[in-house]
C-alpha cells in the first residue's frame, strides 16, 4: 500500500467485505464522504487491486515467531504458523477467494520479523522525537458490558431523518430543534441544552422543515410526550411517543407513505438491531460452554420443588454424576427445602450456599451423602471427619449453589424487528404456547449449581485427621434411598453444533484393548455409533488411535452378536486423561458395533434414558434458555485474539452489584468492566489465560484456575489497587492465609474461579432474519458485525468462591460478614501536629 493512502486504512478494512457487491460505489460514497474526490479514486484502485485473484504460495518458514506447517487450500500447499492461518481463513471470509489482499495480509502478521523490525524502527524513531507518554495498563483490559437478552424490539421500522421542527412547551413556549430519527409513533430530538424538559411533559411540534416540500396543516401541530432525556456533550436527546389521547390519522397516514417511500434513501435506524445480534451472539458462545447447572424450581403453597435442568455440553458430565445405578437424576438431593430457604434468608446478592458432596457405593447401589456450611458448624465432631473422609473419595465436589429470582415471562423472546416486515419474522415473534407456559406458570426460582472443587482445597480438607470410630456418624448426612427427591427433568440447550443422533444412559461394564493391554471401564452413554467410557486407569493415547472393545455384561444378553474386541478409533480423550469419546470403526467384515447398538436401542427405547432433544413441550428448552441467559449470576467474558495474546472483547452479566462487580468496575465506566485481575498484578504478568488457551481445542471442556485478589479501590492506580495470584502460587499454607488477612486488613479479600474455554464458530442461523435486514439497509454494516463476532476466540466465567476460601483457611464468620462490605474509596490519613502546622 502506498504510502498516501495509509492514513485511510481503516476505511479500507470496513470497506473490503463490500468489494465485490454491487453497492459498493454508493457505500463508497457513503463511508469515505469526507475524502478528496482523487484520493476516493485511489481508494477505490487501491480495494480492486486487493479483491485481484492470486495464486503466489507462502512459505513463512523462518520469516516469523512461530512454528510453520503445512496449510492446504485449493491444492496448494502453503507453509502458515498459527496466526498466519487465522489472518489467511479470516481474510477468505472476507474476499470470499484467495486474493492479493488475503496474500498481504497474511504476509504482514505481527509477528512477521520484518513487521516487528520495522516497528521497533518506528518505536526508537519516536523515543528520540517525543517524551515517553504515562501510559496506564489496566485501560488495555477494559471490555463493553452487555446483558443478554437486553434490546429493544421495533414494533415499527424507525428511520433515520434530521429535519427542522419548532417544538411547543405546554406554556406555548416556542423552541427550535432537529429530529435525529422518526417513526409513525416515535421520534428522537436532538435540543439545546440550555431547555428545561422533563419526563412526562407534553409536547406539539410543527415539522417546518416538511412543510415547506409537502402539504401539511401549519396551524396544527402533533401532539407528543417526553418519554427519556439523554444529556450529551453539548446538547440532549429527547425521546418522544405521540400522544395517544390526540390521534392524528391523516398525518399517521402521511408519516407511513413517508417512511416507506424514503427509507432506502435516509436508511432505517438499525442500532437495536445490530445490538440484538451482538448480544445474541455472546449468548451463544456462553450458553454452550458453562459448566454450571441452571435448576429451575416451582414454587407451590409455600414448598419449593426442583423441576426442570438446562444440559449442554460442558455439563452434561456433571449432570451424569447425580445418575444412581438405574440411571435415575438425584440431583434434586442438593435442593432441599430448608437449604433454599436459608439461601432466600440471606441478603440480596448473597443468596447462596456451598454444599460439601461424596457418594458411596454399597452392593452396586449409590448412596449419596451432602452438607453445607452451617449443617457441619451443627455438627462440630463430625465436621472434620466429613471433609477429610468425603475429600479422599474419588466422588468429592464442593459446589456453589446461587438463587436467582425468576419469571415465566422471561421465556417469551422476540426478535428485534416488526411483525410488519415478512410472514416469517410474525412466525418468529409468536408468543409461548398456552400449552408451555402451563409448564411454567410455577417457576419462581433458578438455582445455578457451579462445581468449583480443585487439587487444592481437596488436598487441604484431606489434611483433616479422620477418627475412624465416627465414621458411622455421617449417614446423618445421607440423602436415604427411601425418600427420593423430586425428578427433575433435563431438557439440552440446542446449539448447531450438536451430535447427529441421540445419545442413550448406559452403564456396563468394558474391556479396552489398547494393543496387549486390558484396561477396564464403564460405558457412560452410547448411540449407534459411537460411546463414552470411563476408565479405572489413566490412557495417554492420542486421538484418531485404534482400540478394541469386549462388552461382558451385554454379551450375557444376545447370543446373535459376538460383543468381543469390536473395533473403534478415540475421537476424544478428556484432560485427565480417564474419559474417551469413541466412534465404531466400520469395515465391510465388521459393523457388528452398530448393528448390536441398533438393535439394543430398538428394543429398549421406552426404558433407556436420554437427554431430551425430542421435547414433551414444543420450545420447552429454548424458553428454559431464554430464561436462564436474563438471569446471569456470574460474569461471562469473551475474549479475541490480538497477534499472538487474548485480549478482553466483552463481558456479560445480569447480576446485581456485587463484590466481583465492584472490582471489575475500577477504573471503568458504567458501561464497561475491567478484566484487568484476571491478567496482571503489580510484578507479573499472569499467563494462565493464554498458555491454557493455546493448548485448548474448541471440543475441551473448560479448564478452571482459582484467583486470590488484594482490593484496596483507594488506591490511584490498578497496579497499588489490586494483587493477584493464582492459589498455587502459593507454596504453603500459612502464606495463603497471611495473604488473606493482608487483604482484609487494608481493604477486601476476593477469591474467584476462573473458567476458560475456546468458542466454536458462531450460530448466526437463529438471527439469520435480523441479519437479513440489516444487510438489506446496510450491508457493510452486517458484514462487518459478522466479521467482529468470527473473531471471538475464547470465552471465560467468573464465579465468587471468597466465602468457601475463607472458611476453608478457618476464618470466623465476623471476619467473613465484614469481608462482604465494599471498602471506602477514599481514605483519610491520619495527620501529627507537625504535618498539621506545616499546612
Amino acid at each position: 500500500m502506498s504510502q498516501d493512502l495509509e492514513e485511510y486504512q481503516n476505511i479500507i478494512e470496513e470497506l473490503k467485505p463490500m468489494i465485490n457487491e454491487p453497492e459498493f460505489n454508493q457505500v463508497l460514497s457513503q463511508v469515505a464522504a469526507t475524502v478528496p474526490k482523487q484520493k476516493r479514486f485511489l481508494l477505490k484502485m487501491e480495494l480492486k487491486r486487493l479483491a485481484r485473484p492470486c495464486t503466489r504460495l507462502i512459505d513463512l518458514r523462518g520469516h516469523v515467531a512461530g512454528k510453520c506447517r503445512i496449510y492446504e487450500h485449493e491444492k496448494r500447499q502453503h507453509f502458515l504458523d498459527d496466526i498466519a492461518i487465522d489472518t489467511f481463513e479470516k481474510q477468505l471470509r472476507i474476499f470470499g477467494e484467495y486474493t492479493m489482499g488475503v496474500y498481504e495480509a497474511t504476509t504482514n502478521t505481527e509477528n512477521n520479523y520484518r513487521v516487528i523490525h520495522k516497528r521497533e524502527q518506528l518505536e526508537a524513531r519516536q523515543k528520540r522525537t517525543q517524551k515517553p507518554a504515562s501510559t496506564n495498563k489496566s485501560t488495555s483490559y477494559l471490555a463493553p458490558l452487555v446483558k443478554f437478552g437486553d434490546f429493544a424490539q421495533r414494533n415499527e421500522e424507525r428511520m433515520n431523518f434530521s429535519v427542522n421542527i419548532e417544538i411547543f412547551t405546554s406554556l406555548n413556549k416556542s423552541i427550535q430543534a432537529n429530529t435525529i430519527d422518526i417513526s409513525v409513533s416515535g421520534l428522537k430530538v436532538k435540543a439545546g441544552k440550555e431547555h428545561l424538559f422533563k419526563t412526562g411533559e407534553r409536547l406539539t411540534i410543527q415539522f417546518r422543515g416538511l412543510e415547506k416540500e409537502y402539504a401539511l396543516n401549519k396551524r396544527q401541530g402533533i401532539a407528543y410526550s417526553i418519554n427519556s432525556i439523554e444529556q450529551i456533550k453539548d446538547a440532549q436527546r429527547l425521546n418522544l411517543r405521540r400522544q395517544e389521547d390526540l390521534p392524528n390519522p391523516t398525518f399517521d397516514k402521511f408519516l407511513s407513505q413517508f417512511i416507506h417511500g424514503n427509507k432506502r434513501r435516509y436508511k432505517v435506524n438499525l442500532d437495536n438491531t445490530l445490538t440484538a445480534i451482538r448480544n445474541k451472539t455472546y449468548e451463544q458462545y456462553y450458553i454452550p460452554s458453562f459448566t454450571s447447572i441452571p435448576i429451575y424450581i416451582d414454587q407451590v403453597d409455600g414448598q419449593f420443588i426442583p423441576k426442570y435442568a438446562l444440559a449442554n455440553d460442558s455439563n452434561r458430565e456433571e449432570l451424569q454424576y447425580w445418575a444412581n445405578e438405574i440411571q435415575d437424576l438425584k440431583i434434586g438431593y442438593l435442593l432441599t427445602q430448608s437449604r433454599i430457604e436459608q439461601a432466600l434468608a440471606m441478603p440480596k446478592g448473597r443468596q447462596e450456599l456451598f454444599i460439601f458432596v461424596f457418594n458411596h457405593i454399597k452392593n452396586d447401589k449409590v448412596y449419596f451423602y451432602s452438607a453445607t456450611h452451617a449443617e457441619l458448624d451443627a455438627k462440630p465432631e463430625l465436621k472434620h471427619v466429613f471433609l477429610s473422609y468425603g475429600a479422599r473419595k474419588v466422588s468429592w465436589r464442593v459446589y456453589k449453589m446461587q438463587l436467582a429470582h425468576i419469571d415465566p415471562e422471561q421465556s417469551y423472546r422476540p426478535l428485534s424487528i416488526s411483525n410488519a416486515i415478512n410472514d416469517s419474522v410474525k412466525r418468529q415473534n409468536q408468543k409461548p404456547t398456552p400449552r408451555l407456559m402451563s409448564r411454567l406458570k410455577n417457576l419462581k426460582l433458578i438455582a445455578v449449581l457451579t462445581n468449583v472443587t480443585d487439587e487444592l482445597s481437596t488436598e487441604h480438607y484431606q489434611k483433616h485427621k479422620i477418627a475412624r470410630e465416627q465414621l458411622a456418624k455421617l449417614k446423618v448426612f445421607g440423602h436415604p434411598r427411601n425418600k427420593p427427591p423430586a425428578m427433575v427433568t433435563v431438557y439440552r440447550f440446542k446449539h448447531f453444533n450438536q451430535r447427529r443422533e441421540t445419545r442413550f444412559l448406559l452403564r456396563t461394564a468394558v474391556e479396552v484393548k489398547i494393543e496387549d493391554q486390558v484396561i477396564t471401564g464403564n460405558t457412560e452413554d452410547i448411540s449407534t455409533k459411537g460411546l463414552r467410557i470411563e476408565l479405572k486407569n489413566f490412557c495417554s493415547l492420542p486421538n484418531t488411535a485404534k482400540v478394541e472393545l469386549t462388552f461382558p455384561q451385554l454379551q450375557k444378553v444376545t447370543k446373535k452378536y459376538q460383543l468381543q474386541e469390536l473395533p473403534y478409533v478415540i475421537r476424544q480423550v478428556s484432560k485427565d486423561g480417564y474419559v474417551l469419546h469413541l466412534q465404531n470403526f466400520v469395515t465391510e467384515e465388521n459393523d457388528t458395533a452398530r448393528r448390536f447398538f441398533e438393535a439394543l436401542i430398538k428394543a429398549n427405547r421406552s426404558k433407556l434414558k436420554s437427554y431430551r432433544d425430542e421435547e414433551e413441550v414444543a420450545g420447552i428448552g429454548e424458553a428454559l434458555r431464554n430464561i436462564y441467559s436474563q438471569n446471569i449470576v456470574n460474569t461471562a467474558f469473551f475474549m479475541k485474539k490480538d497477534g499472538s495474546e487474548y485480549l478482553p472483547d466483552a463481558c456479560a452479566t445480569w447480576s446485581k452489584p456485587s463484590r466481583v462487580s465492584n472490582l471489575l468496575q475500577y477504573k471503568a465506566n458504567e458501561d464497561k468492566s475491567n478484566l484487568y485481575p484476571l491478567f496482571r498484578n503489580k510484578i507479573a504478568k499472569h499467563g494462565f489465560i493464554n498458555d491454557t488457551l493455546a493448548d485448548l481445542k474448541p471440543s475441551d471442556k473448560p479448564v478452571m484456575q482459582e484467583l486470590f485478589i488484594a482490593f484496596d479501590p483507594s488506591k490511584d492506580k490498578a497496579a497499588d489497587a489490586i494483587e493477584s495470584h493464582l492459589s498455587i502460587q502459593f507454596l504453603k499454607t500459612e502464606k495463603r492465609r497471611e495473604f488473606i488477612s493482608k487483604a482484609i486488613q487494608q481493604g477486601q479479600f476476593i477469591a474467584i474461579k476462573v473458567f476458560i474455554a475456546r468458542t466454536g464458530r458462531p450460530d448466526f442461523e437463529t438471527m439469520q432474519s435480523e441479519l437479513n435486514y440489516v444487510s438489506i439497509y446496510a450491508l457493510h454494516k452486517a458484514k462487518l458485525l459478522e466479521e467482529q463476532l468470527w473473531n471471538v476466540s475464547a470465552m471465560g466465567d467468573i464465579v465468587d468462591v471468597t466465602d468457601e476460601v475463607l472458611h476453608r483457611y478457618q476464618f470466623d464468620q465476623k471476619a467473613i460478614d465484614k469481608n462482604h462490605v465494599l471498602p471506602k474509596t477514599h481514605k483519610i490519613k491520619k495527620m501529627g501536629i507537625e504535618q498539621i502546622l506545616k499546612t
